[in-house]
């Protein structure tokens, strides 16, 4: 859903995707090819949030701030499941995992990626090109070529999704059995009929 607040009402370039169950609200800009994910709540009500071309926000993330702040995720940043980001600053081409947590005037460099379930304090800046773990944050080491050339490619998808969700994405009532043209594993796909025959 897409809410105004006060005098702002969020601006969605038309090839980027906010799924329905998503909530974005107020003074956002949300860049070409961008994904919202099921879930998700990006917060413009007491500053702005720029999400620039290509950024993902997936299932159940959290954007939002202090008042008075304004945050951007630049370009091609990827927002794992959970991850909460409040009121910090993200780079181009960056990966925050699962379940994350970014706080106030954090700023996390180009190209980082921030382990799964890491915190970073508030007014940590983490330099480019940094792997990321722990409880609290800790640099461990620098990000390769193959890990970006890995992340880059996992955004893609990303930024894909959206086209998708426009062309075939709708709600529909289940099916009460498994077709004959789903493409399980012999074994399982049995296993699955039977199942749902009890």
């Amino acid at each position: 859903m897409i809410y105004s607040f006060k005098k702002y009402i969020p601006v969605v370039h038309k090839s980027s995707f906010v799924h329905p169950l998503a909530a974005v609200t107020g003074n956002v800009i949300i860049g070409k090819d961008c994904y919202v994910g099921p879930g998700a709540a990006i917060r413009g009500d007491w500053g702005q949030i720029i999400l620039e071309d290509g950024v993902n926000v997936q299932e159940n993330c959290t954007v939002h701030m202090f008042p008075g702040k304004s945050i951007c995720l630049k370009s091609s940043a990827h927002i794992g499941h959970g991850a909460i980001i409040h009121g910090a600053n993200l780079g181009r081409n960056c990966l925050i995992g699962m379940n994350a947590v970014i706080m106030d005037d954090a700023l996390i460099g180009d190209e980082c990626i921030i382990g799964a379930m890491t915190f970073v304090k508030a007014e940590t800046k983490i330099p480019k090109r940094s792997l990321v773990v722990g409880n609290p944050a800790k640099i461990i080491k620098q990000v390769s070529d193959e890990m970006i050339a890995w992340k880059t490619k996992g955004t893609q998808l990303y930024q894909q999704l959206p086209k998708d969700c426009h062309e075939s994405l709708k709600e529909v009532k289940p099916l009460r059995d498994i077709p004959e043209q789903m493409t399980l594993q012999d074994d399982m796909y049995h296993t699955l009929r039977e199942f749902m025959k009890k």
